[in-house]
């Protein structure tokens, strides 16, 4: 069977785009924590990148695109173990005008970086206070639990003798990207453990801003940049689809950012780089279930409501009293759950996915489908990771202590710091304090006639 070119290059170029997104997060959120937790939190998204990898090869593809084993609920972990078969394997897109064929390699690289970022995602909810140990273990452990069962249920189509997951087939509601998978399970997820860990010290009472907001525009573009990817892409092929899923996933994420923006001018009296940033990561994902169901008009109504309602949810954190340190609630969870719902009120025949929702006459059909998919997995994700995230900190501990904690993530977990001042104090001596005793610095200061600062 002959290779289409064109949709493996599509896929793989898309695959890469993604991967991008997840260096994106960690400057994302590195910007938004303190100087003292920079490196840990840059460090739990690469992390999730590193321990992802490879369990999706091991058994986590198998998992979510096996054939399932019961119910839509699970693929069979042992079908593709270590992907076995599947490195001459070829499968076929079919879809609308779209039509090639590809090598499975490519979906199987398309896929694994879906997961990576979702369960990278989770770690903003717990900057400043965690064990990097214990959350490299939480990652396998979640994503065999709780993502690839998910990602079976919404993205595992039916084909031929295959049969996949119960949202996508059985439930029939259209998650196109992954705002159920993704995104209201990330969101889940990090509400479970925000609540778990407990608040950072001196929530509430410490001005705990963003460290460098130049890092989170920078992250802000590199997610918005990647996005085209995670969205274009999963029309696998280059078509229609895609353009249409392109054009929309832009105009929604403007909108989105001109809708915090508005939000933060009236309730705050300022409008923020921050605002703007987080905006833009709140249209990304209110999109990206109803990319392919929606009009770019649509898509504009998507962007602007996901703009006011993420920026409104970020506050629900202070009223309720959980500290979701950077936000992964406010923007993904409530921002997943807007867009997923948007499909059954804005979804038009008129778009690639061809339903109609609420106001275009569609009645109430495809939101109620909406409804069970989201709240469904919400639901899951919620109990699963409290249960995990409980088990792992009554035994290994999951928080580091209050000392650890006060002195800076960076140094109690890593052994590093994220800025070398030292170096920069040296000034013209051209000394270098790296890896050096607080002593050795003292006594080199004194040999060269400087002073030591604190």
């Amino acid at each position: 069977m002959t290779i289409d070119t064109g949709t493996t290059a599509w896929l793989l170029a898309s695959a890469a785009l993604v991967l991008l997104m997840t260096p994106g997060l960690a400057l994302f959120y590195g910007g938004m924590v303190r100087a003292k937790s920079v490196l840990n939190m840059m460090m739990m998204s690469f992390g999730a990148l590193a321990s992802i990898t490879v369990i999706w090869v091991l058994w986590g593809y198998s998992t979510a695109f096996g054939d399932d084993i019961g119910y839509g609920l699970l693929g069979d972990p042992t079908q593709y173990l270590g992907l076995k078969d599947l490195m001459g394997a070829t499968t076929e897109v079919s879809f609308n005008e779209q039509t090639g064929t590809y090598p499975v390699m490519a979906f199987v690289a398309f896929q694994a970086v879906f997961a990576i970022i979702t369960v990278a995602l989770i770690s903003g909810a717990i900057a400043d206070r965690a064990k990097f140990s214990t959350w490299m273990i939480f990652t396998v452990i979640w994503a065999t639990l709780v993502y690839f069962p998910v990602a079976h249920w919404v993205f595992d189509f039916s084909a031929g003798e295959h049969v996949g997951g119960w949202i996508a087939n059985t439930l029939k509601a259209i998650d196109f990207a992954g705002g159920t998978a993704v995104h209201i399970n990330a969101g889940a997820a990090g509400l479970a453990l925000a609540i778990i860990l407990g608040k950072r010290l001196g929530w509430k009472r410490d001005p705990m801003r963003p460290h460098n907001l130049t890092l989170v525009m920078i992250g802000a573009g590199l997610l918005w940049f990647g996005w085209f990817g995670f969205n274009a892409g999963s029309a696998i092929a280059a078509g229609t689809t895609a353009a249409t899923v392109w054009v929309n996933t832009m105009v929604a994420t403007g909108a989105a950012s001109l809708g915090w923006l508005i939000t933060e001018r009236i309730r705050d009296g300022h409008a923020t780089s921050l605002g703007a940033a987080s905006g833009i990561v709140a249209g990304l994902v209110a999109i990206t279930p109803s990319c392919s169901s929606v009009s770019p008009v649509g898509a504009i109504i998507v962007g602007v409501l996901a703009g006011v309602i993420c920026a409104l949810a970020v506050g629900l954190k202070y009223k309720l009293g959980y500290d979701d340190s950077l936000d992964v609630v406010g923007v993904h969870l409530f921002g997943g759950l807007w867009g997923t719902l948007a499909v059954g009120f804005l979804a038009t025949e008129a778009a690639p996915a061809g339903v109609n929702g609420l106001f275009y006459g569609g009645g109430l059909d495809q939101l109620w489908r909406q409804a069970v998919g989201a709240f469904s997995v919400l639901a899951f994700s919620l109990v699963l990771t409290l249960l995990i995230g409980l088990l792992l900190h009554k035994t290994i501990g999951f928080r580091v202590s209050e000392e650890q904690e006060h002195a800076g993530v960076d140094e109690s977990e890593h052994a590093e710091t994220s800025y070398d001042l030292g170096t920069f104090a040296a000034g013209a001596r051209g000394l270098s304090y790296a890896g050096s005793t607080p002593s050795q610095v003292e006594e080199d200061t004194k040999k060269n006639g400087q002073e030591v600062s604190a």
